[in-house]
């Protein structure tokens, strides 16, 4: 049993820490990373944000829309 959950923890830190340094580097807090661990639709539910949402440490640049 616990080399399973090993294993389960040593997945979720793979996915959890890359997702924390994207939303720390993005601007967001790093907790939002949490949300991949909504069943069905977390992932979705990142991309989404990073995606659509504007980012609060992107600059804007004269000349740009």
């Amino acid at each position: 049993m616990f080399p399973e959950m090993g294993r389960v923890i040593i997945v979720a830190l793979m996915i959890v820490i890359p997702l924390c340094l994207i939303y720390r580097k993005a601007g967001f807090h790093p907790a939002w990373a949490l949300l991949v661990f909504l069943p069905g639709f977390g992932l979705l539910l990142i991309f989404l944000q990073l995606g659509l949402m504007p980012w609060p440490n992107q600059q804007d640049k004269p000349g740009e829309s």
